[in-house]
């Protein structure tokens, strides 16, 4: 037997893209004096405040752009937006679970595009 419900939709997001929807969380919990904030909520604004890097909006055009190269799907550029690897070890690790791996030329074509927003 599982509780689950249906699962409806699915979007990837940035840390980014998160910590601006839970910033508008907090602050509307924050207007209510009688409601507090749950803990897995006060821990995960506590997780995208440390480790949001860039804005929403930076994020979310890197996203775009590394999607634009033919080898890398939408998954895998959001983590490369979280991470904003600076060498190529960093950037392999992220495909360390993938079934293919990118050669020297495509891993510079991806920290290229990284440098900008970086």
């Amino acid at each position: 037997m599982t509780i689950f419900k249906e699962k409806v939709d699915e979007e990837y997001v940035t840390v980014s893209e998160a910590k601006e929807v839970l910033v508008d969380i907090e602050a509307e919990r924050a207007e209510d004096e009688d409601r507090d904030l749950r803990y897995e909520l006060a821990r995960a604004i506590e997780h995208v405040n440390r480790f949001a890097k860039l804005d929403a909006d930076e994020s979310r055009e890197l996203v775009e752009e590394l999607t634009e190269l033919e080898q890398i799907d939408i998954p895998t550029a959001v983590k490369i937006a979280d991470l904003l690897p600076e060498d190529r070890t960093e950037l392999r690790s992220v495909f360390a679970q993938e079934r293919y791996s990118l050669d020297g030329d495509e891993l510079d074509d991806v920290l290229d595009i990284v440098a900008k927003y970086a």
